[in-house]
């Protein structure tokens, strides 16, 4: 019998008891102890490089709400989990993050994968332990460290997020675990976030700005019945699910031409990533108007500073309470915003055409999705901007994920692997740039047999840097090498080599097609899709169609 072997069952029957389900296990030696336990008790995940297994573990806890564990050996394999950590920190996504690590003799000695891991993830956890190499006459700690590491990682003082166990242990590292302590029954009772209070009731032309929240984004049927009492428009982010038939999904190009600004602005979710609309909002703000933010994790999301009250507390509850005293506007103001929406959708669709691009590739996904019940993982830069900025309102949305704590291309690969590995029944649909796949292709190392397909668009580089200034001020060659960085691997063979099967498509017909099929494996959509210049030049015919429409 092993004390070692006892202390990591006991904890993971622990974790079990309040509800965890998966874990992520990375081959190593010194986590021995755990692991074993992990896989005795849980659904487990074994991932073989570790920065993409903190990407996967993190798909798992984004999908499913609940806490994933995270168990690596010791060295830079848990230095290798802080892309992640960081990630699951402003995402807030709650993981039990598990290091292995050497006992305090090994430290300063030159011994093999030996690093100082105290503190390793400081400025990105919620909190972190070092209990010491477990030891007899300890029994009475280990149930409540379970317990902590639990209930710190999913109600934080900030809202869930990642905690760090760095556990040491010694050799021999194998064994069995003996009889396990005694279950205590131990709850943590969280304070209710209680919505904050209305100074003055919601009344004027307003709007409400709706963005995604995790572990889900307030309820859109709440949503949705306060606009209608208001008779608001709601601007609708892919990620709120509430982009819904009736709401405004054309908002980007909308606000571009300089519709009137409203007298209030209710924003609930995470801020947009419209520059435009932030912009809009800010001028609003200047003018005089009401910017209401409901805040539920105390994070101040207010990047342009144009927020003129914060409401801490529950969403759904603080939506509802202020239904008290709505004073509805007249309906000149709804019906002025459904036809904007109307008529920027109509020149949309008439500049886009039928030919494969960037923002077809993104709308067609959102629709596919929709019709099939899938969910969807978009990558950071241009993907995500165009769902945000293209993609229609629907009768019924699909579910929309993406890393949008730290906002950076790293681990999408490994992020929907781990989204599609915790929903067995449902495909899920990762929309992703050539530069993102190949980013994290490690991730598709012993790839798991789960019903994921990629649509990668092909645009040989960096789509979002043409966008940018450094497009116009640096001559082409630097600019090439510097920030459009047109990758050299062919997209197609390498995902062939992972065991992919790849569909090459360059028509919109053919991706439709290809989106149709639903196969209950890891499939590759290489979307081949114009340069990315000609891609920077159709968002501007697309902004000036809006223009022309709408003026």
């Amino acid at each position: 019998m092993s004390v070692q072997a006892t202390f990591a069952a006991t904890l993971v029957d622990e974790w079990a008891r309040l509800g965890v389900t998966d874990a992520v296990v990375c081959p190593g030696s010194r986590s021995t102890p755990l692991a074993l336990a992990l896989h005795d008790r849980l659904r487990v995940h074994v991932r073989l490089d570790e920065r993409s297994a903190g990407f996967y573990t993190l798909g798992l806890a984004m999908a499913t709400g609940r806490p994933c564990v995270l168990c690596v050996t010791s060295g830079t394999a848990a230095a290798e989990l802080h892309p992640a950590v960081v990630e699951a920190h402003y995402a807030r996504i709650p993981l039990i993050v598990c290091t292995a690590d050497r006992p305090p003799e090994l430290h300063d000695t030159g011994a093999p994968q030996t690093i100082d891991q105290e503190g390793l993830f400081t400025t990105s956890t919620r909190w972190a332990s070092t209990p010491g190499v477990p030891a007899p006459g300890q029994e009475a700690t280990w149930r409540p460290l379970a317990v902590r590491a639990f209930a710190e990682s999913r109600h934080g003082p900030s809202g869930p997020g990642p905690v760090h166990l760095n556990l040491a242990f010694r050799e021999p590292l194998g064994g069995e675990a003996d009889t396990l302590p005694p279950q205590l029954g131990l709850h943590v009772a969280v304070p209710g976030t209680a919505p904050g209070r209305l100074r003055v009731p919601l009344t004027g032309r307003g709007l409400v700005i709706a963005g995604g929240l995790f572990p889900a984004p307030p309820d859109p049927g709440t949503v949705l019945a306060l606009a209608r009492e208001l008779r608001w428009p709601v601007l609708a982010d892919p990620r709120s699910q509430c982009r819904v038939v009736g709401t405004i999904a054309a908002a980007d190009a909308i606000v571009r031409t300089g519709p009137p600004l409203p007298d209030t602005v209710l924003l609930v979710g995470a801020p947009w990533l419209s520059k435009a609309l932030a912009g809009y909002v800010s001028e609003a703000s200047r003018a005089g108007a009401r910017i209401v933010v409901v805040d539920p994790w105390r994070q101040w999301p207010d990047p342009t500073r144009a927020a003129t009250e914060f409401h801490h507390g529950d969403p759904d509850a603080w939506l509802a309470g202020a239904m008290d005293g709505a004073r509805p506007c007249d309906g000149s103001w709804l019906a002025s915003w459904t036809e904007r929406e109307e008529k920027a959708q109509a020149a949309v669709a008439e500049t886009l055409g039928t030919d494969l691009n960037e923002p077809q590739v993104a709308r067609a996904v959102h629709s596919r999705a929709a019709e099939t019940a899938a969910s969807i993982v978009v990558s950071a830069s241009m993907p995500i901007r165009d769902l945000e900025w293209f993609a229609p309102a629907l009768p019924s949305p699909p579910r929309v994920f993406a890393n949008r704590g730290a906002n950076g291309i790293d681990g999408v690969v490994s992020t929907a692997l781990g989204v599609a590995a915790s929903e067995v029944n449902h495909r899920t649909i990762a929309l992703l740039g050539d530069l993102a796949f190949l980013h994290d292709v490690s991730g598709l190392v012993n790839l798991p047999d789960v019903p994921c397909t990629f649509v990668v668009v092909d645009n040989g580089g960096g789509g979002i840097f043409s966008f940018l200034p450094q497009a116009e001020e640096l001559g082409l060659d630097t600019f090439e090498r510097l920030f459009g960085t047109p990758p050299s691997s062919d997209l197609g063979e390498v995902a062939r080599g992972f065991g992919l099967t790849v569909v090459e498509v360059s028509e919109l017909s053919e991706l439709e097609a290809a989106l149709s099929a639903s196969p209950r494996t890891p499939a590759l959509v290489r979307a081949k899709v114009p340069g990315r210049a000609q891609n920077a030049a159709l968002h501007q015919a697309l902004n000036e169609a809006v223009r022309r429409a709408l003026t």
